[in-house]
């Protein structure tokens, strides 16, 4: 197996400070650690971490190596990965293939890199992990115990090859839990988002008017965001539920054609590609701001704009101006891909804190029962989702009330 691909070993003392950073603020995370260490869930099993590979991803790769577990890391997106953490993690032991920039075909060496550790369980984030192990791995597949998934985009090629009756092994949807899309979806995406926003920026979002296209969980973080910092925030959907709660949430709603018109700043939450394209472009306004927070850079159609584009220059770092044939100008941040990772540095740590835990004890979770599971798309067992719950409330100092046992008896009867 390959040693590490990394840009620089010599950064490894600025990554380490990232890391224990984290730590210091992720007490679930810790906690798991000591488990881990104490009873060796992982030992002699291997494990792959293709997340976005920051501090947090960091720990959580250490985490699983604590239990036991020989660990390979890659990232997940090529403008998400921080040189100095991915050093950190080669001196203290683990195999990383990753640096920032990588191209698309850097990238996917060192997806391969990683592969090459012929993992038991894999952890992806978005889906091109579980894609190489389907197409040109497949003779890694007999090690292959299962496997967990991050976010939204990644179940969403989960379910569609699991329908097929393609997928061959099974996953965990670690986004569909709870504790997942309560919480980071909408609390961590809809800080992240704005941390990126605005420190890539450097304007107000207070009195403009910010377009969320989609209403999924991280559109209602993000909207929820710009409403407290004084924006006047529009919603467009396809889905005539969500379009209704966007509206009882106190939001306007309109087609995107119409919204195009009048945002000053664009973020797309959809999952879906081509939400922004060629008829939007024509009549965006002069200095429009346009943001993807869906995982793949194909959300804001980019070759359309950059077709339709008679100029184009690096406004700041990480703001790409095109400038339109009539002189407007449309400002594309972060090349479009993940705003809050790509121009930022991601959910807040006591956000991740919740959503590696799951992801740690779903990993446990096919490390033992991976013999008695099917090839499917597996929700996050409910146990884990109220454990990391209990865990989190514990970790904030605060208790709740419990059930009596004549309650829970009522609550299973028939009421008499």
């Amino acid at each position: 197996m390959r040693e590490s691909v990394i840009r620089d070993i010599h950064l490894a003392n600025s990554g380490r400070q990232k890391i224990e950073w984290v730590k210091k603020n992720m007490p679930l995370l810790r906690y798991l650690e000591e488990d881990f260490k104490k009873n060796q869930y992982f030992k002699g099993l291997r494990a792959v971490v293709c997340v976005h590979l920051e501090a947090k991803t960091a720990y959580l790769a250490k985490v699983l190596a604590a239990g036991g577990a020989e660990v390979s890391v890659t990232g997940s997106n090529p403008l998400s990965t921080q040189d100095d953490v991915a050093a950190a993690l080669v001196a203290d032991g683990l195999k990383v293939y990753a640096w920032y920039g990588a191209t698309e075909k850097e990238y996917f060496e060192h997806l391969n890199y990683a592969l090459d550790i012929r993992p038991n369980i894999v952890i992806d984030d978005g889906g091109d992990l579980v894609h190489l192990l389907h197409g040109e791995r497949q003779e890694l597949l007999p090690d292959v115990f299962g496997g967990c998934e991050e976010t939204t985009t990644g179940v969403i090629r989960l379910k569609a090859r699991a329908k097929e009756g393609l997928l061959k092994f099974p996953m965990i949807s670690v986004n569909d839990a709870y504790c997942k899309y309560l919480f980071d979806n909408r609390y961590g995406t809809g800080q992240s988002v704005w941390d990126g926003v605005m420190r890539t920026t450097n304007l107000i979002v207070s009195g403009k008017n910010v377009v969320i296209i989609g209403y999924g969980w991280c559109g209602k973080g993000c909207a929820m965001r710009a409403k407290g910092l004084g924006a006047n925030v529009i919603v467009c959907e396809v889905d005539p539920i969500k379009a209704i709660e966007a509206v009882m949430d106190g939001f306007s709603v309109m087609p995107m054609n119409e919204a195009a018109k009048i945002g000053d700043f664009f973020i797309t939450v959809t999952g879906c590609n081509r939400v922004i394209y060629d008829e939007h472009y024509k009549v965006m306004k002069n200095g429009a701001i346009l943001a993807n927070a869906g995982h793949f850079d194909v959300e804001i159609c980019i070759p359309e704009l950059e077709a339709m584009a008679v100029e184009k220059k690096e406004m700041r770092k990480n703001i790409m101006g095109y400038k339109m044939a009539d002189g407007r100008w449309i400002h594309l941040l972060a090349e479009g891909r993940l705003v809050n990772l790509a121009a930022g540095d991601g959910h807040p740590a006591e956000i991740m804190d919740m959503s590696f835990a799951l992801q740690a004890l779903s990993a446990k979770h096919i490390a033992q029962n991976h013999k008695n599971m099917e090839n499917k798309v597996y929700e996050v067992p409910d146990e884990i989702d109220q454990y990391v719950a209990q865990l989190k409330l514990q970790s904030m100092g605060i208790s709740i009330d419990t059930l009596t046992e004549a309650q829970r008896k009522y609550l299973s009867s028939w009421g008499e």
